[in-house]
């Protein structure tokens, strides 16, 4: 019953746990970062990562208490059994040695305490207080705004290209090279003329 109260918070923290991470990479993403809420939601991320680790070794804890039970009943029925044993062996052999059944019963007592004392350090609980690191959250907080910048970047396409016009298939014509000498000794001609007048 407790196994299946802890498995239910387990399931609810790990579904809770992506609904956090949505909430930051959105708010990254459309570059509409609200600091205090991103760093609330990091937060709760924090505290479900150690809410399901803790979870999980409490877990643990509990399986280990339960093989401890159950091998401490199997011990009970060997010791039962070896008891039957010496009674049997006792009357089938008078002259038994009781100081060996005394260190042999004292030994399973000894091992019988060190599983106790193993057990009862192992359910100990551990602290459960909030120590979260301001900057090394604004450091994650940056990394990740830092990533979604990246992969924004790497998303935006380059320029398109324009086409360009086609090039005219019809000649262009071009002015006769000799038709300009040809002014240019009219000009000369006249100006030796105007000249010869003078």
């Amino acid at each position: 019953m407790v196994l299946c109260s802890f498995s239910s918070v387990q399931e609810a923290i790990a579904t809770a746990f992506p609904e956090s991470l949505v909430f930051i990479l959105y708010n990254v993403e459309n570059h509409t970062v609200k600091m205090e809420a991103a760093l609330q939601a990091l937060k709760r991320k924090k505290r479900y990562e150690k809410q399901l680790s803790q979870i999980d070794g409490t877990l643990s804890t509990i399986e280990f208490q339960r093989e401890a039970l159950e091998n401490a009943n199997t011990n009970t029925e060997v010791l039962k059994n070896m008891g039957l044993a010496a009674k049997a062996m006792k009357a089938a052999h008078d002259n038994m040695d009781i100081d060996k059944v005394d260190e042999l019963m004292q030994d399973i007592a000894e091992q019988q305490e060190l599983a106790d004392e193993i057990s009862t350090a192992i359910s100990k609980p551990v602290g459960f207080g909030e120590d979260f690191d301001e900057d090394e959250l604004m450091a994650e907080l940056e990394e990740l705004e830092q990533e979604e910048l990246d992969k924004n970047l790497l998303e935006i396409s380059g320029p398109e290209t324009v086409p360009l016009p086609n090039v005219p298939s019809i000649a262009i014509p071009s002015k006769p090279a000799k038709k300009k000498e040809e002014e240019d000794d009219d000009d000369m001609k006249e100006l030796e003329a105007w000249a010869g007048n003078m």
